[in-house]
């Protein structure tokens, strides 16, 4: 996905999140598998730059019920677990200064990242 696509989608993205110390809003648009890193890509802006995070398949299956690494199994598990998925992403750009994000498994397991 390239920041010139990611740019050009500004337009489509949700609000902000309150409790972040930048502005982060992610996309409505698609995520994208990758299967060169079995990972699943998705858009952010922060700060109105454009961020491209991604979540594992390892992730996926540990804690959104992802059946397989298979690029069906991974887009229905982030599907499912997007608006978590996306909390704790935006969590992670706050803590990090707004850089990519790569979500691996263990991060949801970090206290204070954990669903209420």
């Amino acid at each position: 996905m390239s920041i010139a696509y990611v740019a050009a989608r500004a337009a489509a993205f949700r609000p902000a999140y309150e409790d972040s110390t930048m502005h982060i809003t992610f996309a409505d648009e698609a995520p994208v598998f990758d299967g060169d890193d079995l990972a699943i890509h998705f858009a952010a802006l922060v700060d109105g730059d454009p961020v491209v995070c991604s979540i594992t398949a390892e992730a996926l299956e540990d804690h959104f019920g992802a059946a397989s690494p298979r690029e069906d199994d991974l887009l229905d598990a982030y599907a499912r677990g997007a608006a978590r998925i996306r909390a704790v992403c935006a969590e992670a750009l706050d803590d990090n200064g707004g850089q990519p994000v790569v979500l691996r498994s263990g991060l949801f397991r970090v206290a204070g990242m954990e669903p209420d």
